[in-house]
């Protein structure tokens, strides 16, 4: 039986940290930590441009050998791999590409990478800050996801083979807590077998938390 391709993910965090931690916020923190359990088991995520106080924090809490933390941006990055990475290999995910990701391209790619947050709302254009350096792009669909749910998606399409319009979909679930409090979260998720949105581990708990918070400020 052959071994399965493992690839890079790799996330340019453009993410301000935490004013009074110096760390990153929770919610970057969950979405990260999904990410290393979207991703084949021979496969790991690199997450760039972090800032030097952010770097411990983060390892201690992701705790997991997947996860691959640098301070230098991607082009450096592929340069210090051993051996270095021809930008070439290297899948932008960017929703302005002509093309969608397909299974095939599990063979022209090794690394997808992702710029910062692609789940904005309402979205910014920060992919072009990467678009700039010459990478072959590739879209996930004209819905805005989460950036664990692109990194999900990625995986199914390349690791798993399925199309991206084979994939089932959950678009702008609402999240109860309660009878009386919810939320509408206005991006494109992954489905459980329930058909419901697969979200981070803990992400529920901390939209509510949230929520209380603003609800506490009136």
């Amino acid at each position: 039986m052959s071994t399965p391709k493992s690839f890079r993910y790799v996330i340019e965090h453009m993410e301000e940290d935490d004013a009074s931690t110096h760390a990153l916020p929770a919610w970057v923190r969950l979405e990260y930590a999904h990410m290393l359990k979207r991703v084949g088991s021979s496969s790991s995520v690199h997450f760039t441009s972090l800032s030097s106080t952010s770097v411990k924090p983060l390892a201690d809490y992701l705790n997991s050998p997947k996860a691959q933390l640098h301070t230098e941006p991607i082009l450096k990055m592929l340069e210090k791999a051993s051996p270095p990475i021809p930008q070439a290999r290297v899948c932008l995910l960017d929703p302005r590409a002509p093309k969608e990701l397909c299974p095939g391209d599990a063979e022209l790619f090794d690394v997808f990478l992702y710029g910062g947050i692609l789940g904005d709302d309402p979205p910014r254009d920060r992919t072009g800050e990467l678009r700039k350096l010459g990478f072959e792009g590739r879209h996930l669909g004209a819905t805005q996801m989460t950036t664990d749910t692109a990194v999900g998606v990625t995986k199914i399409v390349v690791e798993d083979g399925v199309k991206l319009n084979e994939i089932p979909y959950v678009d702008f679930p609402t999240i109860s807590f309660n009878a009386h409090e919810s939320i509408e979260m206005p991006f494109r998720y992954v489905a459980d077998e329930k058909n419901e949105p697969i979200l981070p581990p803990g992400m529920k708990e901390h939209l509510k938390a949230d929520l209380d918070r603003t609800i506490d400020d009136f």
